[in-house]
């Protein structure tokens, strides 16, 4: 696994995950602000990961998309903790057990997962395909 490589990418992942979840704050659709940054960071998620794990694979790397987004998770949890935390949840009354307990940020992660071993098992079959169809 190159792991500069993936934990690059995971911090790519997270900036932009970050900037869709705090632009959400200022395009009222939802009473609730909360759950609409969390909405569009679940709907924004999908697609980041996909284009994170197509530009990790690019190299024609062999690991697992598990790891691949368990790499994207943790990095993004890392900096969830190290800045999103103290910047914007504790200003507002949080506590990184608040944040880290709460179900929307594990169903994220487990999109994070979903995500990249969607895409590594979708690479790897159109790869067994291509082999078969060439012999």
């Amino acid at each position: 696994m190159k792991h500069l490589r993936a934990i690059g990418i995971g911090i790519i992942i997270w900036i932009i995950g970050v900037s869709v979840y705090s632009v959400s704050f200022y395009i009222p659709i939802l009473e609730n602000a909360a759950q609409q940054a969390n909405t569009a960071l679940f709907i924004v998620v999908m697609p980041l990961v996909w284009f994170g794990a197509r530009q990790y694979y690019r190299k024609n790397n062999k690991t697992s998309g598990y790891w691949v987004g368990l790499t994207f998770f943790l990095v993004a949890a890392t900096l969830d903790a190290l800045i999103t935390v103290p910047l914007f949840i504790i200003p507002n009354g949080g506590s990184h057990s608040e944040f880290f307990t709460d179900l929307g940020f594990w169903i994220i992660g487990l999109e994070f997962l979903a995500t990249a071993t969607m895409y590594w098992c979708v690479k790897l079959y159109q790869r067994k395909r291509i082999q078969f169809l060439k012999n």
